[in-house]
This record gives structure tokens, C-alpha cells and sequence, in this order.
């Protein structure tokens, strides 16, 4: 037992008050606990004694402990061949309106003022904020709106650029959601669930199928700093109950990308690897000890910060792009922290191998005074969203790379509040909106879903936000029902207890 023993031993007159803690009595007090339990598992299942279901990634899998359930859940993925090696998410905060995008109306125009009617509303809950209407007039969108491409699909005015590549998206005119406010409703559409406390997209991407890059995060949050409105909050790309090293690594515009990234000025960090090695021997002597998962997450963030250190100044480093690309994103690509430098900066982070990138650009939610306001969001976004898949196009990312565009719901046909021939608000509508996927493995040119004459309710094709998660996770290779894990008593998945995949936008 003194091998053993050894084997915790940490050299140096500074270890020797821990060295004493790990004595013989207590080591063996540990190990007999631990080899007791395993043999009694042997005994009685380990299935009943650990709490394991006999399921796993395939009928046959013989019960085990979690630990075994869920290596051999990871062992099995990806689950089929992967249209998609990564995703970049353009999170558009507030919820778009469907009405001047691309959802077009073009028989609201003679009902200008109208109250919307009951048979068409059907009793729906409303906001708090328009319930109190002693009327729901109807507001047509002032934009206009065009066929483009051969596709020969309807875009507005205010996406000239988007309209350009209009042949390459698929756009979705029929998701739903289940919550009506801003906070639950960006939570489930990045969790999959309302309240706090899941892991994120990202996170269950991460989680599933690992790096492919080891000197940069697997996931990436990107937040505009030229959006504003409805706040965000880590947890948005945070890990929820999985180990913290799959939560998403915010980068900000700027000399600080990652915050406590940079050596302190002063020093020139010519030591860092002595010292990680030291911190991972304490590390190891705190795991033996408590056995805690998360001081392996721990370990790993401390190593994957030193290999950054490297990494993250050369993928933000942007002075080799020609300015033929400044001009495709346009001139605020060249103003660190922007939607449009964003959306470079996504590019080289997805030629880099970084698995998920979210990007979130706020400013969306628009109750009052929306005509001048989603124009002013067009004009931030849209030349930017199209450099990006003409970026990825050119360079042969696209067919394995997927694209995302969209909020977390839509807006309401009837104005918010006064309603004037040139000015309107939207309020909250959950129970149909627009987003569009490109890329790996989704069908361009093509529009899925149909909505009525007033975009109030789903006519044809309706797509949870689910389902919606679950395509996302097919075109990765994974089951989105079988990447599960198990807490506190219960194995938990992003799409819940429902969802199912929308083939009918797949190549």
C-alpha cells in the first residue's frame, strides 16, 4: 500500500502538511470504501445499486454505473455520418418581425386599421403589454417586398444583401414556441427548456462530440457591441448541469478578447507551465480526496487558458484579410466588437475548427416606433449575414458548415400601441415566426411552412422549437433522443421529451 501511497506524494517541503493528510489510515479508509462498494455492486447490479437504467445507445447494452451508461452514450456518437462539422448561430435578440422580413402579407395592405378578428385570434393569450387594447388594429408592413433569385422567393426592401444569396437558405415561416416573453423564450430556444439551469446548444454540442481544435474552445459566444434591448446572460451559453468545461467562452472586441486571458502586466509568463504543473499535482491530491468531477473541468480550463494565450491573438488578428473582404462585410468589419467584424471574426474561428459559434446581435424587440427601428437593424445586420455565406461559399465551407438566422419569436400582425400610416409597434407572438438554415446538408432555395393571411397561426408545416433543435442536432450526426445525461435522477436531453427532426428540409 505504501506504492499507493506514493503515488499521492507530492515532492517539495512546501507539500508536506498535505503529504501528512494522506496518510496510510486514510488512504485505506478510502480505497476499502471504494473497492467495498464496487464489490457489492458486483453482488447486488450495479444497476440498482448506483441507480442506472438498463438503456443505453443500443437495445443489447448491459446495465452499468452512470459513469458506464454515459461513456458508452459518448462511445456511440456520432450516431450516423454528419452533414455538418459545425454551426454558427446568428442569434437575432428581440424577436424579428416576420412582417418586414420575409413572411409577406400582401393582403394586409387593404385592412390597414382593421380590428384583427376573433375567429383568426381564437381566444390566444396576449402580452400584458397590448391585453388592455380596446382594440387590435391591424398595421400592414410599409416595406416592400420582391421575388429574388431563382428560387424566385419573396425578400423585404430592407434585406438587399440577404436577398442576393436568397438561393442558398431555406427559410422556415412555421416555428412556434411555447413561451411569449423575452427571457423565457431565448432560454428554451438555447436550452430547451424555460427556466435556468439546462445546458445550452452549444454546451450539448460540446458535450457530444468533443474538439476539433484543442488550442481554442469547442464553443464561442459573439455578442454585437453595436445591438442594445432585452439583456443576455452567460447562462445563455453556459454549461447547465454538464461539467463547466463544455460551457461556451464569451470573446469581446478588443485588446482584451477574453477577459483574464493576458498575463498581468509586469509579467512574462515564462513559468505558467511549471506552475499548471504544480496546480494539477494540488488538483490531484484534491481529487483523490473528494472525488469531484469538476476539478477534472477545472484542470482542463486551466490548460486549454494557457494553450489561448497562444491560439486567441492570432485567430483575432484580422490585418492579412485583403480589403476585398472588409468590402464584402462591410466598413464596420473593421471595428472590433460589431455585428459585421463578428461575423468575420466566425469565419476564422469556423476555418479554425471551432465547433459551435453563437453570435448575438439584440436590438430586435420593437413595441413602438418599429418601421425606423428594424430598418436601423437591417442596416447593422444584413450585408454582414450575406458576406457570411458568400464567405463560406467561396472558400467550400459551406457544405459542412450550418447557418442559422433567427429569434426567439415573431411579432404581432395589430400594432402595439398608436398606430399611424408610417408608424407601429409589434408585440410578442410565439405562435409563428421565421428563421432560415443554410448550409450543410438543408435544401436551399426553398421555403418550408405556411402561414394564414395575418402570420397569427401556422397553416401548413409546423415546426416546434424542438424540432428545430433536434434537425440541428441530426445534421451534426447525433439522435438528439439518445445524447442524454443523467442528473439528479433523471436523464435529461435539449429537446426534453419531445421534438422530432423535419426531413423534409434535408438533402
Amino acid at each position: 500500500m505504501a506504492h499507493h501511497h506514493d503515488e499521492f506524494r507530492l515532492n517539495g517541503p512546501e507539500f508536506d502538511e498535505l503529504n501528512k493528510k494522506l496518510d496510510r489510515r486514510k488512504f485505506l479508509t478510502k480505497t476499502t470504501l471504494g473497492l467495498g462498494a464496487l464489490a457489492f455492486g458486483s453482488i447486488y447490479g450495479a444497476s440498482r445499486l448506483f441507480g442506472a437504467e438498463a438503456v443505453g445507445p443500443t437495445p443489447n447494452q448491459s446495465a452499468g454505473t452512470d459513469q458506464d451508461m454515459q461513456e458508452a452514450i459518448l462511445k456511440a456518437l456520432p450516431h450516423f455520418a454528419p452533414k455538418a462539422k459545425r454551426v454558427v448561430f446568428l442569434f437575432m435578440s428581440g424577436g424579428p418581425s416576420q412582417f418586414e422580413t420575409f413572411d409577406y402579407k400582401p393582403k394586409l395592405a387593404d385592412m390597414f386599421g382593421q380590428n384583427l378578428p376573433d375567429s383568426v385570434r381564437k381566444g390566444q393569450r396576449l402580452t400584458g403589454m397590448s391585453a388592455n387594447q380596446s382594440s387590435l388594429p391591424i398595421a400592414p408592413s410599409i416595406y416592400k417586398f420582391s421575388n429574388y433569385g431563382k428560387s424566385n422567393t419573396p425578400v423585404s426592401e430592407l434585406m438587399p444583401y440577404t436577398a442576393k444569396v436568397v438561393d442558398e437558405l431555406c427559410i422556415i415561416k412555421s416555428l412556434y414556441t411555447d413561451a411569449i416573453n423575452h427571457d423565457p423564450a431565448i432560454t428554451f430556444f438555447q436550452t430547451g427548456n424555460q427556466l435556468p439551469g439546462r445546458p445550452s446548444l452549444g454546451a450539448w454540442v460540446s458535450y457530444g462530440l468533443g474538439s476539433d481544435n484543442h488550442n481554442l474552445p469547442t464553443f464561442i459566444s459573439l455578442i454585437s457591441k453595436n445591438g442594445s434591448g432585452q439583456p443576455l446572460y452567460s447562462r445563455l451559453w453556459g454549461s447547465g448541469f454538464l461539467p463547466s468545461k463544455y460551457e461556451g467562452v464569451q470573446f469581446r472586441g478588443g485588446k482584451d478578447p477574453v477577459l483574464f486571458l493576458n498575463n498581468p502586466e509586469g509579467y512574462d509568463g515564462a513559468d505558467r507551465e511549471q506552475m499548471l504543473h504544480y496546480l494539477n499535482q494540488l488538483n490531484d491530491v484534491q481529487r483523490s480526496v473528494y472525488a469531484d468531477p469538476e476539478i477534472d473541468s477545472r484542470m482542463a480550463q486551466y490548460e486549454m487558458a494557457y494553450r489561448m494565450q497562444t491560439s486567441v491573438p492570432e485567430v483575432m488578428d484580422v490585418s492579412k484579410e485583403t480589403d476585398e473582404v472588409f468590402e464584402l462585410y462591410g466598413p464596420d468589419s473593421r471595428d472590433p466588437g460589431t455585428y459585421a467584424a463578428n461575423c468575420l471574426l466566425a469565419r476564422k474561428l469556423l476555418q479554425k475548427d471551432v465547433k459551435f459559434v453563437q453570435l448575438y446581435h439584440q436590438g430586435w424587440d420593437q413595441h413602438g416606433g418599429l418601421p425606423g427601428g428594424i430598418k436601423h437593424q437591417c442596416k447593422n445586420t444584413d450585408q454582414a449575414t450575406a458576406a457570411l455565406i458568400t464567405d463560406l461559399k467561396r472558400t467550400g465551407m459551406l457544405e459542412d458548415t450550418l447557418v442559422i438566422w433567427g429569434g426567439e419569436f415573431g411579432r404581432t400582425v395589430y400594432s402595439q400601441g398608436q398606430l399611424t400610416p408610417t408608424n407601429y409597434g409589434r408585440d410578442h407572438h410565439p405562435r409563428c415566426f421565421t428563421m432560415w438554415m443554410a448550409g450543410a446538408g438543408v435544401k436551399p432555395g426553398i421555403s418550408y411552412g405556411e402561414t394564414d393571411d395575418f402570420s397569427y397561426n401556422i397553416t401548413k408545416n409546423p415546426v416546434h422549437v424542438h424540432d428545430f433543435q433536434a434537425t440541428m442536432m441530426h445534421l451534426l450526426g447525433v439522435d438528439h433522443e439518445r445524447l442524454t445525461y443523467k442528473y439528479q435522477g433523471r436523464r435529461f436531453r435539449l429537446t426534453d421529451v419531445h421534438g422530432h427532426v423535419v426531413h423534409d428540409i434535408l438533402t
